[in-house]
């Protein structure tokens, strides 16, 4: 055993699955903040993800752009801590459904806004040219919970919809300055959606409608990093779609005696639903220029096709003459944009720096399933060495989504059965990330 242990190499290997034990336990379904997110506890916070498929600096490649990999020595662990803060509320207009009541919902993710994340990412050098990599992580969700007597509750009351990816992957350098990869995703989804059912006499308060499921789905990744010139290399990344095929019976609670039997004439008790949730194909291209001994600059460009995602609206239009319970939504696809530099002072500290955009996935007015929609982030971070084969950092960015408006509107009034008007927005929506993280070379 002691012979065992004190081989480099098997070391490193255990460092790795130490690494990603913890963060099996970080990934939790509290992780996402959008639906797509660039933070998972890295550098590429503070960098606001410019980069993104260029930088290969650490281990973190193996997830952003495995075929980096082929640019590191020996194994390499990096272990990513984060901690998020979302002020995501709904404040209530003049137009909403008096009936409805006053409930604003509150503070929408997590602990009063607070949630936890992160992930574990390995790079290991099998020969000169061919690299082998695993990255474990949750990018992917949309969790939000308001409170249960919340104004549009006819419409929403808790959503949860989170991707826990595991993503083995190879990377092969086909020549002096161009490295190719190929992996493969195995995400498990889980989907949570209950509502609020208008039992329409107040004497029995509001019925539930709930549905959630747990699936696994598949995707590849392809990569390509192309070393330019000395200083100065591109990385392009293509990630397929996934699709999460969830089907669940749909679970009835609290349901007043005529909206029961109106249900079960209408055949929607004893019903089950597919949801099928498409995560989306995405392209990301990448830049990363040392322009001299102190400073580097970095761009990204991306894609995500939205148009495809298939998000559904449960619930009622109309509890005394229900016609099915789900109804599609329509989304766009989206575009990113990212610019950022790292700055090396006199010192072991680097600094970095990053700004990025992404486009609406929402045309008009936002469901209140999604409180999300175009962004600005805003990126810092500083890193430096700790003994000779290591690095830790500290990275922070600020997501701002700006004001997203509902507006909502039911055919049939509250008193009749109807789900009632929901016109509100969510003002100065914004995302505050603090990470921190670690990563080994063994």
């Amino acid at each position: 055993m002691q012979t065992l242990i004190s081989n480099p190499k098997l070391r490193g290997l255990a460092a790795a699955f130490g690494a990603l034990c913890i963060s099996a336990f970080l990934a939790s379904p509290a992780l996402a903040g959008g639906l797509i997110a660039y933070e998972v506890g890295t550098k590429d916070v503070g960098l606001a993800s410019a980069g993104y498929s260029a930088r290969a600096q650490d281990a973190s490649t193996a997830f952003t752009n495995p075929a980096g990999m082929t640019r590191l020595e020996g194994t390499q662990v990096l272990a990513a801590g984060q901690l998020l803060w979302a002020n995501t509320k709904y404040s209530i207009d003049s137009g909403t459904s008096p009936e409805l009541g006053t409930g604003d919902g509150g503070y929408l993710t997590g602990s009063d806004g607070w949630f936890v994340g992160g992930g574990a990412f390995v790079s290991y050098s099998a020969t000169d040219k061919l690299s082998l990599g695993f990255a474990l992580t949750g990018n992917f969700g949309a969790p939000l919970s308001y409170d249960d007597d919340w104004v549009g509750r006819y419409y929403v009351q808790d959503t949860t919809l989170i991707g826990i990816s595991l993503i083995p992957s190879i990377a092969y350098q086909t020549t002096d300055n161009v490295s190719v990869s190929f992996g493969v995703t195995a995400m498990n989804g889980y989907y949570d959606n209950q509502i609020a059912i208008n039992n329409v006499n107040p004497a029995f308060g509001d019925g539930q409608l709930k549905f959630d499921d747990s699936v696994w789905g598949y995707g590849v990744n392809l990569g390509l990093l192309w070393d330019w010139t000395e200083d100065t290399r591109f990385g392009l990344t293509w990630n397929s779609q996934i699709d999460l095929d969830f089907k669940a019976g749909l679970e009835w609670s609290g349901l007043a005696p005529g909206i029961e039997t109106v249900l079960g004439n209408a055949g929607l008790l004893n019903n089950s639903l597919k949801v099928g949730i498409k995560v989306p194909q995405q392209v990301m291209a990448s830049t990363f220029t040392q322009v001299n001994d102190k400073w580097a600059i970095l761009g990204s460009l991306g894609w995500q096709e939205w148009s495809k995602f298939g998000l559904l609206q449960l619930g009622l239009d109309d509890s005394t003459n229900p016609s099915g319970v789900a109804t599609d939504l329509n989304f766009k696809d989206t575009y990113h944009a990212a610019l950022g530099a790292q700055y090396q002072l006199d010192n072991p500290w680097q600094l970095n720096f990053g700004v990025a955009y992404d486009s609406a996935f929402q045309s008009g007015n936002v469901s209140p399933l999604l409180a999300a929609n175009a962004a600005w982030r805003f990126g810092f971070g500083a890193e430096r060495p700790l003994g000779e084969k290591s690095v830790w950092g500290l990275a922070t960015e600020y997501m701002y989504g700006g004001n997203l408006d509902v507006n909502t509107q039911s055919a049939v009034p509250v008193a009749a059965g109807g789900r009632g008007n929901l016109v509100g927005s969510y003002d100065n929506i914004s995302t505050l990330f603090f990470s921190i993280y670690g990563n080994w070379q063994f």
